[in-house]
């Protein structure tokens, strides 16, 4: 149980600060203005749901993956690092969402877009993905519990993304423009941290054996 719960504690701010549903509410309300509300619960609940298998997907099988490709956790975080230092410095610099014109869902239904771009890349993206995939290759010995921490993290973030997503319209209406545009850049600073923290670690996991030969 103790395994489980540090796990949970590792795994659910690791994937909260990468998730970031709050930024993704703004986000969603952005693509899905036009829609009934009915149309909107509708699709924050597939999302939460698509996000969960992809974060599961990523967690329980993402290090065989990465072994059938010859990919190594230190390649993952390297890539995983620049990918979200990249999406960090893009809400730090780019224009808020929130003030920009949504693309139209034209000659689709909303419910269209709920993997793409709803899910995929807006909320469980590849820094998401890369995420997942280092946490779950950091798995000890005995994996079991682990592993139910784990999914228990990616479960309670989905209920976030769920409840986030489904309150766009107030969490708007309560933060304000401004408020929005300082969280969005709080954020992107918090994330552009962490991204640079995970390619130093790998960075550290390339260079230590080749240095350590010398």
């Amino acid at each position: 149980m103790a395994d489980a719960i540090d796990a949970f504690l590792l795994g659910f701010p690791a994937l909260f600060s990468i998730v970031n549903p709050i930024n993704g509410a703004f986000g969603f309300r952005v693509l899905t203005i036009g829609c009934t509300p009915a149309d909107r619960e509708a699709l924050a609940r597939k999302v939460a749901l698509y996000s969960l298998l992809v974060m599961l997907v990523a967690l329980w099988v993402g290090s065989f993956v990465l072994a059938f490709f010859g990919i190594s956790v230190a390649g993952l975080r390297v890539a995983g690092g620049l990918v979200i230092a990249a999406s960090a410095w893009h809400l730090l610099n780019g224009p808020d969402r929130q003030e920009t014109d949504a693309p139209s869902p034209a000659g689709s239904t909303y419910q269209d877009i709920a993997v793409v771009p709803l899910t995929i890349p807006l909320t469980a993206g590849p820094g998401t993905i890369s995420v997942a995939i280092a946490l779950g290759s950091e798995h000890p010995a005995f994996a079991l519990p682990f592993f139910i921490g784990m999914t228990f993290a990616a479960a309670a973030m989905a209920i976030v993304i769920w409840i986030t997503y489904r309150s766009a319209d107030r969490i708007a209406r309560l933060m304000g423009p401004v408020g929005s545009r300082t969280v969005t850049r709080l954020v992107g600073f918090l994330l552009l941290c962490i991204g640079v923290q995970v390619l130093i670690t790998g960075v550290v996991d390339v260079l230590g054996p080749l240095l350590a030969r010398r």
